[in-house]
């Protein structure tokens, strides 16, 4: 009896020999790349996600200006400037509470654009040339 090793095949007998016999006859059987190419092909390319319609981002900013307090100041389309701070906001307007003067609703179609009280007041300290 020969002993294993790892260059023997096995155990004599030809129990392996026709184990072996039948592992040399199987072929690998490997799909046609081309065929799945085709299929996959054939899908309708993914249309990318449209974005979300609305993103919160004017919600956040006007919480964020109303729990702080913040002096704002609103410059309408007409160049008419609203000095105060949101009260409240909604879909469409906002309410400016105003120191010594009527609190507003204004329309947010009315509104060109809206920024911080202190911002103007660092633009003009920053500008030491006099301009």
């Amino acid at each position: 009896m020969r002993r294993y090793e790892p260059g023997n095949q096995g155990p004599p007998g030809g129990i392996m020999d026709r184990k072996s016999d039948e592992h040399a006859n199987r072929r690998l059987i490997r799909p046609n790349l081309s065929e799945i190419k085709d299929r996959l092909g054939q899908r309708q390319p993914r249309r990318k996600q449209v974005p979300p319609a609305e993103t919160n981002a004017e919600a956040f900013y006007y919480l964020k200006q109303m729990n702080a307090r913040t002096p704002m100041i609103v410059v309408l389309k007409d160049g008419e400037e609203l000095h105060g701070g949101i009260e409240w906001y909604d879909r469409s307007c906002i309410k400016v509470n105003r120191v010594g003067a009527p609190n507003l609703m204004v329309m947010k179609d009315c509104i060109k654009y809206m920024y911080k009280a202190e911002e103007r007041d660092e633009s003009r300290a920053s500008r030491s040339d006099g301009i």
